[in-house]
C-alpha cells in the first residue's frame, strides 16, 4: 500500500508540474526584449555562415541591395558577400564546362578573382571530376589553361589530387583511387604533371599486384600510354614487361588477365582508341605549358584553409591588383569592368531561369530504350490483369500513351497472344475494339500483319497458329481492310513451309466463321481483286496451278473456281509461249549435254594421240 500510494503521488506531481513548466517557458519567451531575440538569431546566422555550405541562401537581388548599402568596401560583411559570390560563380562555371563550351567559359572564369578563390577552384574541380569521371579530360584541360596563367593554382590542384590518391590507396578505397588515377593521367597528358609521376604510380600499383591494383594500373596506362610512348618509351617498355611477367605468373583473376591482354592489343594499335589530348581540348601551346615535377613519395599540404572565408586587411588593394592581371590576360579595358559586373549580377539573378529554359530546350535521347521497355511492361501487365476485353481496352486508353507509341499496343497484343498455349478470343476482341474506336489502329494492325508475315518463319507452330487465328478474327469481323492480304504471294518460290501453314490456318479460320458462300463473295469483290493477285496469281500457269493445288489440299477448293476457269480458258498465245519456253529449255539442256560429250571425246582423242606419240618415241 505504501508503494502504491507513493507511485500515485509521483504521477499526480508530474501531471501538475509539466503544464506549469510549459506555461512558464511560454511567458518567459514573450517577456524577453526584441533586441535579445534578434541577437540570438544573428548569432545563429553568423554561425551558419562559417560552415562549408556557405550560410543562408540570399536571393541575388537582395544581395545586390545589401552590397549597395555597405559603405565600407573593406569591411568583413562586404568581403563575406564577395566570397559567397565568388564561390557560386566558380562552382557554376566548373559545373557547366564540357567539351564544346570550354573555350567560351574560360574568359568568364578569369573575370573572377581565382587567386583569392584558388582553394574554391581546386575543390570544385576535384569534386566535379569525381562526380563525372568520363569528363576528366575536360577538367584537366581547364586546369591546364589556368596553370599557364597562374602556375601556383595548378601546383595546388596537383598536390591535392596526389594527396587524395595517397589517402585512397592507404584506405583501399577503389572508387576514389580510380577517380584520382584517371585525373592524374589526364594532368600528365596536359603536361601539368611530369611523366615521372605516372611511372612512379604504375610502379607502385604493380609492386605488389592484386586484382584491383592491376586493374587500376591497366586503366591508367590506357589513359596516358600515348603520352608516355612519346615522352618516355623506355619507361613504358619496362612497364609492359612488368605486365607481361604478371600475366605469365597467372596469380591474378582471369578477368584481369584478359584486361592485360586487351592493353597489349591497345599498345599494338598505337593507342588509337585512347588519344592523349582530344582536338577540342588542345588549348595550350607547348611553349606556354608549365610542368610541375612532384613525387608520390613526398607528403604535401592541402592548404584546406584556402577553402574557407578569412577577412583580408588589404582587400581593396588585392582586388585592384587582380584587375590588372585580368586585363593583362583578357585584354579588357577599365570601362568594360563595370559592364561585366552588371552582367554577372544579371546572370546570378537569372541563373535558375536559364537552367530551366535549357532543360526545356534540351532534347534527351534515351539510347538504352528504357522508356520503351517500361511502356511495354505496363501494357503487358494491363492486358494480363484485365478481366475482359472491354476493361482492358479502357485501361490502355486511360494510360494516355502518345500517338507515336500506339504501335507498341498492337505489337504487345500480338506478342501476348502468341505466348498463350491455345488461342483466346480475348485478344481478337481487344484488337477488334481498338480498330473500331480509332482509325489509326487499323493502319497499325495492317502494318503488324505485314511484319508478322515477313518473319513468320521464326515462330514455332503453336505461336504461328495463335497469330493466324488472331488476324483471322480481325478479317472476318472487318476490323481492318482486306487489302492487307496483298503482302501474300502464294507460289513455290516466295513461300516457306511456315508461311504456307500460316495461310492455311488463316483461311480455314475465316471460312469457318464467315461460311464458304460469303467468303467466295468477298474474294470476288471487284474492288479487292487487285489485292488478291498474289494469292490467286494469273501471270504464270505454274503459279496458278500451285495456288489451285494448295487450296484444294486444305479443303478450300471452292475458292479457286474462277482460277480453274481461267486456266481452262487460258489464251492460246500464252500456252504457245509456255511451250516455246519449254522447248528452249530442253534445247539448251541438249546443247549443253552435246557440248560436254564433244569435249569429252576431244579430250579422249587428245589422250590417244598423246599415248601414240609416246609409244612412237619409245620405239
Amino acid at each position: 500500500r505504501y508503494h502504491m500510494f507513493s507511485f500515485l503521488l509521483l504521477l499526480l506531481s508530474l501531471l501538475f508540474f509539466l503544464p506549469a513548466f510549459r506555461l512558464a517557458s511560454f511567458f518567459l519567451h514573450f517577456s524577453l526584449p526584441y533586441s535579445a531575440l534578434h541577437q540570438v538569431g544573428v548569432g545563429k546566422m553568423e554561425a551558419g555562415n562559417t560552415g562549408r555550405a556557405g550560410g543562408v541562401y540570399i536571393p541575388p537581388a537582395k544581395l545586390r541591395r545589401m552590397e549597395q548599402q555597405v559603405e565600407d568596401k573593406s569591411s568583413q560583411e562586404y568581403q563575406r558577400m564577395q566570397w559567397e559570390k565568388l564561390r557560386k560563380s566558380i562552382n557554376g562555371i566548373v559545373n557547366k564546362v564540357n567539351l564544346t563550351n570550354i573555350k567560351t567559359l574560360l574568359p568568364g572564369l578569369f573575370k573572377h578573382n581565382i587567386i583569392r578563390g584558388r582553394g574554391l577552384f581546386c575543390r570544385s574541380v576535384m569534386k566535379a571530376q569525381m562526380a563525372s569521371q568520363p569528363f576528366s579530360n575536360v577538367y584537366a584541360a581547364l586546369a591546364a589553361v589556368v596553370n599557364t596563367k597562374m602556375p601556383e593554382i595548378g601546383e595546388l590542384l596537383l598536390k591535392r589530387v596526389i594527396t587524395q590518391f595517397q589517402r585512397a590507396y592507404k584506405r583501399n578505397d577503389k572508387g576514389a583511387c580510380v577517380g584520382s588515377v584517371k585525373f592524374i593521367a589526364h594532368l600528365v597528358n596536359q603536361a601539368v604533371a611530369h611523366e615521372l609521376i605516372a611511372l612512379e604510380l604504375i610502379t607502385l600499383l604493380l609492386e605488389r599486384p592484386s586484382d584491383d591494383s592491376v586493374e587500376v594500373a591497366v586503366n591508367f596506362t590506357k589513359e596516358c600510354g600515348a603520352m608516355l610512348q612519346e615522352l618516355s618509351p623506355q619507361g613504358l617498355h619496362a612497364i609492359f614487361e612488368r605486365f607481361r611477367t604478371i600475366l605469365h605468373e597467372g596469380e591474378i583473376d582471369k578477368r584481369v588477365q584478359y584486361m592485360i591482354e586487351g592493353l597489349f592489343a591497345v599498345r599494338k594499335s598505337a593507342f588509337k582508341e585512347f588519344p592523349a589530348i582530344a582536338t577540342e581540348l588542345d588549348l595550350v601551346d607547348a611553349d606556354d605549358q608549365v610542368t610541375h615535377e612532384l613525387s608520390l613519395d613526398e607528403k604535401y599540404s592541402r592548404d584546406e584553409k584556402l577553402d574557407f572565408f578569412h577577412p583580408d586587411p588589404n582587400f581593396e588593394v588585392n582586388e585592384k591588383r587582380y584587375g590588372d592581371i585580368r586585363r593583362e590576360i583578357l585584354g579588357d579595358s577599365d570601362d568594360s569592368d563595370g559592364d561585366d559586373e552588371d552582367e554577372e549580377d544579371d546572370e546570378d539573378e537569372d541563373d535558375e531561369e536559364d537552367i530551366k529554359e535549357q532543360l526545356k530546350q534540351q532534347a534527351i535521347e534515351d539510347e538504352t530504350k528504357q522508356d520503351l521497355v517500361n511502356l511495354r511492361r505496363t501494357i503487358y501487365l494491363t492486358i494480363m490483369s484485365s478481366a475482359n476485353f472491354e476493361e482492358c481496352t479502357h485501361k490502355i486508353l486511360k494510360m494516355k500513351i502518345p500517338e507515336d507509341k500506339f504501335g507498341e499496343i498492337s505489337h504487345m497484343l500480338v506478342e501476348c497472344c502468341s505466348q498463350e498455349r491455345t488461342y483466346l478470343p480475348f485478344y481478337g476482341l481487344i484488337g477488334q475494339r481498338f480498330c473500331h474506336l480509332q482509325r489509326i489502329f487499323q493502319e497499325l494492325f495492317v502494318k503488324q500483319f505485314e511484319e508478322q508475315y515477313a518473319v513468320i518463319y521464326r515462330y514455332e507452330t503453336n505461336k504461328l497458329r495463335n497469330i493466324a487465328r488472331f488476324f483471322a478474327h480481325l478479317f472476318y469481323t472487318d476490323a481492318f481492310g482486306w487489302e492487307a492480304l496483298s503482302c501474300i504471294h502464294l507460289n513455290e518460290e516466295e513461300t516457306t513451309s511456315s508461311s504456307r501453314i500460316f495461310i492455311k490456318i488463316l483461311f480455314q479460320e475465316i471460312v469457318e466463321y464467315m461460311g464458304m458462300k460469303k467468303m467466295v463473295e468477298r474474294l470476288r469483290d471487284p474492288f479487292l481483286q487487285a489485292h488478291f493477285e498474289g494469292i490467286f496469281p494469273r501471270d504464270h500457269p505454274k503459279k496458278t496451278r500451285f495456288s489451285i493445288n494448295f487450296f484444294t489440299s486444305i479443303g478450300l477448293g471452292a475458292l479457286t473456281e474462277p482460277l480453274r476457269e481461267f486456266l481452262r480458258k487460258m489464251p492460246k498465245d500464252m500456252l504457245a509461249q509456255e511451250r516455246k519456253r519449254q522447248r528452249e529449255q530442253s534445247s539448251d539442256e541438249s546443247s549443253s549435254s552435246s557440248s560436254s560429250s564433244d569435249s569429252g571425246s576431244s579430250s579422249g582423242s587428245d589422250s590417244d594421240s598423246g599415248s601414240g606419240s609416246g609409244s612412237g618415241s619409245g620405239s
